[in-house]
């Protein structure tokens, strides 16, 4: 079991590299689960700056005697971020510093040298810019027009809406005619789309192909209501 955790542990740790830094700040890629180091000494304080607007929980250290360890802010508002402040109080000491905010968890290991000291870590966050691209591309989604170049005039809202009511059960329908468009409730991107069927004066189904434009089906034919 030592030997696993110990490889593990290895595995998971991300060093310091050379392309990391922007000017004093070594900056690491946030990994739920990674293990960051960072390298302290004697008389040196060493930041560790979490994201804006992040609010620290606690702070966990291993070694808490020969470790001093604090933690300060910066700006307010929105912008205010919260810095955790370490210094060793002598060299080749190691222990580790778990760090919990209202979004995430942080795993360091710190180690002290004779002189060599980080002036400061922070992290960029992958998953958050993906959320955040998203919402904006939802939001341009938003105030894009369904489609261009419909005559009001043409417009036929002669569609019943009947059955079970999921989640996703559309709010109308309507065409202009050559297409039907389908809305839907806009927390439709929250789950998975249902496929569209029509059903033939035979009875059976047939399955249909439309575009989705923000929270519409676009189908391009028509169909009996």
């Amino acid at each position: 079991p030592e030997e696993r955790v110990a490889d593990a542990n290895k595995a998971a740790t991300q060093q310091p590299t050379k392309y990391g830094y922007v000017n004093a700040v070594q900056v690491y890629p946030f990994t739920d689960g990674a293990l960051y180091q960072l390298y302290a000494a004697p008389e040196r304080v060493t930041d560790i700056a979490l994201q804006p607007g992040e609010k620290l929980t606690a702070v966990s250290a291993g070694d808490t005697v020969r470790w001093v360890i604090g933690d300060t802010a910066s700006g307010t508002g929105d912008n205010q971020r919260t810095h955790v402040l370490v210094k060793p109080f002598a060299p080749g000491l190691a222990t580790n510093v778990v760090i919990t905010t209202d979004r995430r968890t942080y795993h360091l290991q710190l180690q002290s040298t004779e002189k060599t000291a980080m002036a400061a870590i922070s992290w960029t966050y992958s998953q958050d810019q993906i959320i955040a691209l998203r919402q904006r591309n939802a939001q341009a989604e938003a105030v894009t027009p369904v489609a261009s170049n419909i005559a009001l005039e043409n417009l036929r809202f002669r569609y019943s809406i009947s059955g079970d009511t999921p989640p996703w059960r559309p709010t109308r329908a309507f065409d202009d005619g050559s297409k039907v468009y389908i809305e839907f409730p806009r927390r439709i991107d929250q789950g998975e789309a249902p496929p569209l069927f029509i059903v033939g004066a035979d009875g059976s189904s047939e399955l249909v192909n439309y575009r989705v434009r923000g929270n519409y089906y676009i189908v391009d034919r028509l169909f009996a209501a």
